[in-house]
């Protein structure tokens, strides 16, 4: 199970690259991300190498920032892949709130970052189908 770290940022030129900055001169490596915005702010989910330096790092310059727990599951890198992992949840009965994605440095395999009500419950069921959590 990984911490991934939400930031609630203005939508104005510059802000992210305030937020790479700050990351890049603590030693934080962005190892996924997906970004939703709006009219005024938007969000910047990261799942980073250290989510508690992290948030420290942003909250001391004046971001908004929280962590919550996502799950990562390996994916092949095939067509239907994500479908099935999908269809495995749906039979259990359970939502998916947003899923983004990375890739396992070691494996090269793509790594699907997803959100859920109760990550633990979903990590339990994909690894007793077979499939790989981080």
């Amino acid at each position: 199970m990984l911490k991934q770290v939400s930031i609630y940022a203005e939508n104005k030129k510059g802000c992210f690259q305030s937020i790479t900055g700050l990351l890049n001169d603590n030693g934080i490596n962005i190892l996924g991300s997906v970004t939703n915005d709006s009219a005024e702010y938007g969000i910047i989910r990261m799942v980073v190498s250290d989510p508690d330096k992290c948030v420290d790092v942003l909250r001391n310059n004046g971001f908004i920032c929280k962590t919550t727990p996502v799950l990562a599951v390996e994916c092949p890198d095939e067509v239907g892949a994500l479908d099935k992992i999908l269809k495995t949840l749906y039979a259990s009965n359970i939502n998916v709130n947003y899923i983004y994605l990375s890739f396992n440095r070691d494996s090269g395999l793509p790594i699907m970052v997803m959100h859920t009500e109760d990550a633990t419950q979903v990590e339990n069921i994909l690894i007793n189908k077979g499939y790989n959590c981080m």
